[in-house]
């Protein structure tokens, strides 16, 4: 039986949850992007041989970044299974703790010159588990604003979550401005870039206080006593007719009800796929513009570092308010009308950003950048929403989550190799535009493809009715 349920509590508690998920989503992508700049800037030579060629090792480096989005379905999966079966603040606790013990570690790793082969292969483990935890981490923060608000403000609390991602580009990208500020190129390369890394121990203090001090959510909580009141009539009824215990006739209708995961890709297998579809532009285009656009600045365009990583800062920090804007105008006019038009004005933006960008000039920098995350967020902010509507509170956290990662592999995880490599095989950024282009055409078709039944609260919501 689906099961959808949902209760208000007081507006305090939203509040609450609405700022708790911010700032989980927010310490949790500073530790993912962290990685990012990290890879662009100094781990092809910390962590690979000194005689691979420059261009080689930088692949090889955001090639360990990529590893990351490969484990991020995988976490969806793990971390859906239980925050639908045991809860959603259990889940996001245990992925807050994950993320912040294995960044913390990777601030710690020695280098290639130190130990040889076990310095890449350990990163790869490292960046294995920041992958698993952020694809737990955003279904949990997600859905503890979105299962705690009003049906009509939807879009708003789950924006919450998803300025997470703009606060750690700017956060991450700061720190790494500050270290280099304060700290030779020297030292930096040896150890003033672990500082960012090592600050993630913060993380495991804010899991524990989601474990300790937060109650579920309300959907949740109303679908755990509906769900007891259902199982304890049909466990008396199979009891009288099989003459077995109570305590056995449950045991049989928990074996009966299956896997979270497995009964989300039976019952929407369509949606699940073009969910990944409407995700893979926003999350593409991104990491072009945060993490290649480093890369791409330094070593191409031979931009200072701190330039770039200035525009990126304050590009993100422009498009901050706007994922919340964004997210109210979708609570107001339908989910699919708002991230259509982004789709739009990101792929056209496409070719303008890297002709400004080539410019090698701070201003023009920085209008690409700032330009292109607002389109960008347009797509981003009621991206929580659209794709947690989708979905019964049964099986929720596991269907959005697994929609979710699994464009972010196709997006935003091979993004910055491509990147590299069409630039290596053309000679020209036209390239790199051209398949910026392509990602916003599949989430444009998709996005238009992702209806749902005509006369539903879901579809009035995503603008299909």
């Amino acid at each position: 039986m689906t099961v959808t349920a949902h209760a208000t509590p007081g507006k305090t508690n939203i509040a609450k949850m609405a700022m708790t998920s911010l700032a989980a989503a927010s310490i949790e992508w500073y530790d993912f992007f962290i990685y990012g700049t990290a890879a662009a800037l100094v781990f092809p030579k910390l962590f690979f041989p000194a005689s691979l060629p420059p261009a080689v090792a930088q692949i090889a480096a955001f090639s360990t970044f990529a590893v990351g989005f490969i484990a991020r379905p995988v976490g969806g999966v793990v971390f859906g299974h239980f925050g639908d079966r045991v809860g959603r603040k259990t889940a996001l606790a245990t992925a807050l703790l994950i993320m912040g013990l294995a960044t913390t570690a990777i601030g710690l790793l020695p280098s290639y010159a130190s130990v040889g082969l076990a310095a890449p292969l350990a990163l790869i483990v490292l960046r294995f588990a920041q992958g698993l935890a952020v694809g737990g981490q955003w279904g949990g923060a997600v859905l503890l604003s979105i299962e705690n608000a009003p049906s009509h403000q939807r879009g708003f609390f789950g924006s919450f979550a998803q300025m997470g991602v703009p606060v750690g580009v700017v956060t991450a990208n700061l720190v790494f401005l500050i270290a280099g500020k304060f700290v030779a190129p020297e030292a930096f390369l040896t150890w003033g870039w672990r500082i960012p890394f090592i600050f993630s121990i913060l993380l495991v203090g804010l899991g524990l206080y989601v474990q300790l001090r937060l109650e579920d959510t309300a959907d949740y909580q109303a679908l755990q006593a509906r769900e007891a009141e259902q199982q304890t009539l049909a466990a008396k009824a199979l009891a009288a007719e099989k003459s077995i215990s109570l305590v056995e006739a449950r045991a049989r209708l928990r074996a009966e009800k299956g896997s979270p995961i497995l009964r989300v890709i039976m019952r929407h297998p369509k949606e699940i796929l073009l969910s990944a579809g409407a995700f893979v532009a926003a999350n593409g285009t991104f990491y072009v513009m945060v993490t290649y656009v480093i890369s791409y600045a330094t070593k191409v365009l031979h931009v200072p570092r701190p330039s770039i990583l200035w525009a990126v800062m304050l590009g993100s920090l422009f498009s901050a308010p706007l994922v919340l804007v964004s997210s109210i105008v979708s609570d107001k006019l339908g989910r699919r009308g708002v991230f259509m038009t982004g789709a739009i004005l990101a792929g056209l933006w496409s070719f303008p950003f890297f002709i400004l960008l080539n410019q090698a000039q701070f201003p023009a920098m920085l209008l690409a950048v700032a330009v292109g995350l607002a389109f960008n967020t347009m797509m981003y902010g009621p991206q929580a929403a659209l794709m947690t509507e989708i979905y019964s509170t049964e099986f929720r956290y596991s269907g959005a989550s697994l929609g979710y990662q699994l464009g972010a592999i196709f997006g935003g995880g091979f993004a910055p190799i491509i990147s590299e490599a069409l630039l290596v095989k053309y000679r020209t950024s036209t390239a790199i535009s051209v398949y910026m282009a392509g990602l916003c055409a599949v989430s444009l078709v998709s996005v238009f493809l992702l209806t749902l039944g005509r006369g539903s609260t879901h579809a009035r919501a995503m603008g299909t009715d």
